[in-house]
């Protein structure tokens, strides 16, 4: 087993990080990676580091790493929380992240968080979360092997009788086919079929009943019609008459004791009004 451990060898553990990172390991070179595990040392795993642990890992290789993280939700922290840590390293390529233990920063890892990160809360703790990286390498491929079910030499379709598939076969041919009885469709009618219906026996039983007469807001029946054609003749009743029923064409037809003497002429039923002049000149 080939292991990486990751320690402390100067005041800044972040740019040692880097250094080692620079060397450029091949891929799948270490069984196991360690870091920040030694007593009294700080360390922010970024994404970029985590994917280049990922990188050196060898399929089902573990990581094990500590950090110290924040039990509040702090926004525009460079600290990361338990729940953030754990999903960077799920991006970074590792499977089966889960949290180890959880316990309080010493003094030395409070003094190395505000000296070398910069950075001070009351709500530090430290972290180990461990990883691996999945059975297999990025960007590997492998053929898979597909089993059909065979095909059966039996069909499942029940046989059909051949004298039924040629009682219900048409083709184009067989329209001009002599031989071929075809009955017209008008010769299926009765001579009750051809009878236009009467609109009155298409209402229903209650259509147009009670006091009011009223048609339905999509009627078929007729009535709509019906009331439609009573409308019209009931404004006919409803225009005013003249005695000679010439009124309306003008002073050449007019009488001369006639009202609308000196008017012009005007539509049969269309609504004249007079002036007090002219009533009283009548």
């Amino acid at each position: 087993m080939r292991a990486m451990f990751l320690w402390k060898t100067s005041t800044n553990y972040y740019n040692d990080l880097h250094f080692v990172f620079s060397a450029a390991h091949k891929e799948s070179s270490f069984d196991v990676v360690l870091s920040g595990l030694v007593p009294g040392s700080t360390t922010l795993h970024n994404a970029e580091i985590l994917a280049e642990i990922a990188r050196i890992l060898r399929p089902g290789g573990q990581v094990l790493l500590k950090e110290p993280v924040e039990t509040t939700s702090v926004q525009e922290s460079k600290v990361k929380t338990v729940a953030k840590l754990c999903s960077t390293l799920t991006l970074s390529g590792l499977v089966e992240v889960k949290e180890l233990q959880r316990e309080s920063l010493t003094p030395e890892e409070v003094q190395s968080v505000q000296e070398h990160l910069g950075y001070q809360s009351d709500s530090l703790v430290s972290v180990q979360v461990t990883g691996k990286k999945p059975n297999f390498e990025v960007g590997s491929s492998t053929q898979l092997k597909l089993s059909f079910p065979k095909k059966s030499a039996v069909s499942e379709k029940p046989a059909m009788d051949p004298n039924a598939a040629k009682l219900w076969t048409l083709s184009a041919s067989d329209m001009n086919d002599d031989g071929m009885d075809l009955i017209d469709s008008d010769e299926l009618l009765d001579p009750e079929d051809l009878k236009k219906p009467d609109p009155a026996s298409l209402r229903a039983a209650s259509c147009g009943e009670g006091t009011k007469r009223k048609a339905c807001k999509n009627c078929t029946c007729g009535l709509a019609e019906e009331l439609e054609q009573e409308k019209l003749k009931e404004q006919k009743r409803s225009q005013p008459k003249s005695a000679c029923g010439n009124c309306y064409l003008g002073d050449a037809f007019r009488c001369a004791s006639c009202p609308y003497l000196g008017m012009p002429a005007f539509k049969p039923g269309e609504k004249i009004l007079l002036s007090e002049k002219n009533l009283h000149d009548v």
